[in-house]
């Protein structure tokens, strides 16, 4: 069937939202993993009504183990990662999904997917098709290196890329191995990619009425991210310098780096070194001022300074440093930083109550608008929580919406509060009955188990097996 008309004000009421600054914005996220989730869930925060497109059993991350921080059902990492967004679930192998995709599409502002290359094509997801429906919207396709070239095909994995751009072999000492972010950092910053495409295309639709197909690589996005290493590498031709320093740039003023206190670490950056020698007691560092001082001696004075600073603790350093122009700083573990008093300040982390997991700390948002402030209107979503809500919308009568589900094109769930009075007993994050409850609630076919190892082993037309943005404890 074809879906009813729709505006931006109704599908911003029908939400339940209101009031950001993107309020109005439908955006269709059929993205998984990281890279793809967390752009569409920054759009949410900001106001748009974000739904995300989900196999019937759902996203395979749901069910991930997360470094010990397990919810009841659903990964932690998955909780992070997709607040401020309602659920559909759809089988997008079956006509029936795909058509429910197509009338989605006709009411959205912006489709979002990371599926491996070839992937979108073969759903009829791809730009041409959708854009063909809705010539205003904006497509977005993250992929790990390109949609085309040599290397298209490549797993877009956050450690692979990490080595391939160079990143990894400015960190770490000479003579050890190129050391890896902790962080998921090519993920991470091929999201605010992706984030910042939209934004941008969004405003040239707002212009010209103009849609755009918006394409984001993993590759270039973290080769961007070193604009001003690779800037001196391609002027000068000087390559990364490996030295008992834990970074290899030429540029960089020495002391660089964390050293051991007598009780923890500390961090300095570029300090003069006389400046610095007097304040530790070295006196080799007098009348040393310039940077090919410091690059000279690198070594030595890494060495030195090492050995002063192992003799008082990390706040004694830190005070005297304070008093001086040296910029030095304490290195913190993750309870020292959610407890930090400017974070707290700041208001960096927000809280909220999720149905089925409890109290959720979390970072929140990272800009602060005086006229429409990001928020969160509600936790990350069931798998299909919202598959009738959605459908409704469309126009679908509620006979409809049960044909659909016995078919197997869409999966759908009962609220939270029915499955607990039916079931008599506690339900799980995917309105499933936990242990010693009843039969699962779910209408429709596939398990969690089953799309997991779907996702795992590239089984299946669309099964996503390296898509773009899918980090190391994901693979």
């Amino acid at each position: 069937m074809s879906g009813a008309e729709d505006t931006s004000e109704t599908h911003q009421a029908e939400a339940g939202v209101g009031g950001g600054i993107l309020s109005g914005i439908r955006v269709l996220d059929c993205s998984i993993a990281m890279a793809g989730p967390f752009a569409a869930q920054r759009l949410g925060d900001l106001g748009a009504d974000v739904i995300k497109v989900e196999p019937p059993a759902g996203e395979w991350q749901r069910h991930a183990p997360a470094g010990g921080a397990a919810g009841n059902e659903i990964n932690v990492s998955f909780l992070s990662l997709n607040r401020n967004k309602r659920s559909i679930a759809l089988d997008l192998k079956s006509d029936d999904g795909r058509e429910v995709l197509r009338e989605l599409v006709a009411t959205s502002d912006v489709f979002l997917q990371n599926y491996r290359p070839g992937v979108a094509a073969r759903l009829g997801v791809d730009y041409d098709t959708l854009s063909a429906i809705n010539p205003s919207l904006v497509y977005v396709s993250v992929s790990g290196y390109g949609e085309d070239g040599p290397y298209k095909m490549r797993p877009g994995q956050d450690l692979l890329l990490q080595a391939m751009s160079g990143a990894m072999l400015s960190t770490g000492r000479d003579g050890e191995p190129p050391q890896a972010a902790g962080q998921y950092l090519v993920d991470a910053v091929t999201a605010s990619t992706a984030f910042e495409g939209v934004l941008a295309a969004l405003f040239h639709r707002e212009r010209t009425g103009e849609g755009q197909l918006v394409t984001v690589n993993m590759l270039d996005a973290i080769t961007t991210l070193q604009m001003q290493e690779l800037s001196v590498f391609t002027a000068g031709g000087v390559p990364q310098q490996r030295s008992a320093e834990p970074h290899a740039h030429v540029y960089i003023r020495s002391p660089y780096g964390s050293f051991a206190t007598s009780d923890g670490f500390i961090v300095l950056a570029m300090p003069d070194l006389e400046e610095l020698g007097r304040t530790i007691g070295e006196d080799s560092f007098i009348g040393l001022h310039t940077l090919d001082d410091s690059w000279r001696l690198r070594d030595e004075v890494f060495a030195k300074t090492a050995a002063r600073l192992a003799t008082n603790t990390s706040a004694h350093w830190l005070d005297a440093f304070s008093k001086t122009s040296i910029w030095a700083g304490p290195v913190y573990g993750y309870a020292d930083l959610v407890n930090d008093p400017q974070i707290a300040h700041n208001g960096t982390f927000v809280e909220y109550e999720h149905p089925t997991e409890g109290l959720v700390k979390t970072p929140g948002f990272p800009y602060k608008f005086s006229k429409t402030p990001a928020r969160i209107d509600r936790g990350a979503p069931l798998t299909g929580e919202h598959t009738r809500e959605i459908l409704s919308e469309l126009g679908h009568a509620a006979a409809h919406i049960e044909e659909l589900a016995e078919r197997g094109a869409i999966a759908v769930h009962a609220t939270l509060d029915n499955v607990r009075e039916q079931l008599g007993g506690a339900v799980s994050a995917d309105g499933t009955a936990l242990p010693g409850g009843s039969d699962a609630v779910l209408t429709g076919e596939g398990a969690p188990e089953q799309a997991a190892a779907s996702a795992a082993d590239g089984s299946g037309s669309d099964a996503p097996a390296a898509p773009a943005g899918v980090s190391a404890q994901r693979s």
